[in-house]
């Protein structure tokens, strides 16, 4: 063959080298919107209710300085059942929060290791996590990294995040009783309820609870372990010196708190519609300013608390008690946990640029991409005074008083989506990187709630609480966020106990009081035959695990 020819040939083949090139290079490549921007579809497995669609201010200089928006999608119900889906059609998202399913997507090889991204392209993460990445391995035998945490890093709790809520006007009336006890906090709503049979022409509430869905958790059967001296460990009680698994229904203790909750129903002080009622319409229901007492997290009531203040119904809104059952138990809402590697974020074996997403979560871990999440904008959202930022009168109310601020500006819209440093970490400057310094939270409360704290001889809601130097440091953080594949026995099995719980606990509350043992008897009963002892066994393990592991 000639010369001629061979070289002809070798063109030939070059062509269609370039040529599948050029497909599999298109076949990969990355969506871009109308702008230019890289488009990162999302899956989050908890809902957004400020989601700003990248058109805010902050989420606009995110976008100019990474070069990425996001395209999401917010499901309502946890994400079990739409990752579930992901699985079996083998098709993902770029980007992925999957909450506790995360173990459902590393089993189906859906999540890239981001150990070398990390190490190459993200030194604000490292930075960030700092002596805490070693925390980020999936497992023992298993050293990847999957999961980005996105839980507040070194944080100081200034604020209790869970308690009873009872209104100011309530205490106020009352003399400001003493709210240590569950009896306390049931007198004290009876009292006024009392005299005030009605509040702006409208029946008055005594305690309203809620149980929509997951939430009934939040509202109405995690308070049985917070009401009873022990922290979050979701459905379980971890023994602190063996790390025994006990499902949390089976202390006779929290059977004693439910017992509390059916004599209050019993003697008219719950709302009947507490477990009927859906978020919306309990949140609408607390805005009215007609339900004297609460038990929740303080995020899961926050919107209400900004409506009753917007209307000016600052009496109306809700102080945090850490009431017990007994005497015999403290409040362990301060109880120390560490570092709470576990949920975050992930990126899928789908992504088109990993390269650019791990980028795009770096900057949002950045000194600048923090201050943006917290703080806003430089001249808009806050000055620079001497140095430091300082945020006026007019945004301060803004930001306390707007249900929609952070979907108005952009301010935490994207937090849930990169680690944070959490309250009273401080930046190069020496200020803290969030809005939430004593004196910070000091100045957000209203004159009402200064009042009401300067009669039980405190500055700060928290100082009603035990402080976290009384408990000792959970060593396995906490139980809820262990990583549990979906189809797994462990998950089937708790999936029904949580049936169970979901069925039986409103039924024992709304019984009459001389059948609440037989029918939390049948609780138990139901457990056991769910296969809760098995579970048990292997949560230990888990947790053990898990110990060695951050060990």
């Amino acid at each position: 063959m000639s010369k001629k020819a061979n070289k002809w040939l070798l063109l030939l083949a070059l062509s269609f080298v370039i040529i599948l090139t050029g497909c599999k290079k298109d076949s990969k490549e990355v969506t871009r919107n109308e702008d230019g921007l890289i488009e990162f579809t999302l899956f989050s497995a908890d809902p957004h209710s400020q989601w700003d669609n990248m058109d805010s201010p902050v989420s606009k200089v995110v976008e100019e300085k990474t070069g990425v928006t996001l395209k999401p999608e917010f499901d309502v119900d946890g994400g079990t059942q739409k990752i579930a889906l992901m699985v079996a059609g083998g098709k993902y998202p770029d980007l992925i929060v999957p909450k506790g399913s995360a173990g459902t997507l590393v089993d189906a090889g859906a999540l890239i290791d981001l150990t070398d991204l990390i190490e190459e392209h993200a030194p604000n993460l490292k930075k960030i996590y700092g002596d805490y990445l070693s925390r980020l391995k999936w497992s023992n035998d298993d050293e990847a990294i999957y999961v980005l945490p996105t839980s507040p890093i070194d944080t100081e709790y200034f604020s209790p995040g869970h308690g009873v809520g009872l209104q100011h006007a309530v205490v106020k009336e009352l003399g400001y009783p003493k709210i240590e006890t569950l009896k306390d906090f049931e007198n004290a709503i009876k009292e006024y309820k009392e005299k005030n049979p009605t509040i702006d022409g409208q029946p008055t509430i005594g305690l309203s609870l809620l149980a929509d869905d997951w939430r009934i958790m939040i509202s109405t059967t995690n308070p049985a372990f917070w009401s009873t001296g022990a922290p979050d460990d979701g459905e379980y009680y971890i023994d602190p010196e063996t790390y025994e698994a006990t499902m949390h229904y089976k202390r006779p203790e929290e059977r004693e708190y439910f017992r509390w909750l059916n004599h209050m129903n019993d003697i008219g002080l719950l709302d009947p519609e507490s477990f009927v009622q859906k978020y919306d319409q309990y949140l609408a229901k607390l805005s009215s300013g007609r339900v004297l007492g609460i038990i929740d997290d303080d995020w899961e009531f926050a919107d209400a608390q900004r409506a009753l203040r917007d209307q000016g119904l600052e009496e109306r809104m809700y102080g945090l008690y850490p009431a017990q059952l007994t005497t015999e138990t403290k409040h362990a809402g301060f109880q120390q946990t560490g570092y709470l590697a576990g949920w975050g974020i992930s990126i899928s074996k789908d992504c088109k640029d990993p390269v650019a997403a791990i980028k795009f979560i770096d900057f949002l871990a950045s000194e600048e991409g923090q201050i943006l999440q917290n703080w806003g904008i430089e001249g808009e959202h806050y000055e620079i005074v001497d140095g430091k930022r300082v945020i006026s009168e007019e945004e301060m109310q803004e930001r306390n008083t707007n249900a929609n601020y952070s979907k108005k500006t952009g301010i935490g819209v994207l937090k849930g989506f990169t680690p944070v440093y959490g309250d009273g970490v401080l930046d190069s400057t020496g200020q803290t990187y969030t809005i939430a310094s004593p004196e910070q939270i000091k100045d957000s409360y209203t004159d009402v709630e200064k009042e009401v704290l300067s009669n039980y001889g405190v500055e700060m809601w928290k100082e009603l609480y035990p402080s976290e130097e009384e408990f000792p440091v959970k060593p396995w953080g906490v139980s809820y966020n262990l990583q549990i594949p979906a189809n797994s026995d462990l998950a089937l099995i708790e999936q029904k106990a949580l049936d169970v719980v979901k069925k039986r606990i409103p039924e024992a509350i709304l019984a009459d009081p001389a059948d609440f043992d037989k029918i939390y008897d049948t609780l138990l009963k139901e457990l056991d035959e769910a296969g809760v002892e098995e579970a048990e066994k292997e949560r230990t393990k888990l947790i053990k695990e898990r110990v060695e592991l951050w060990n």
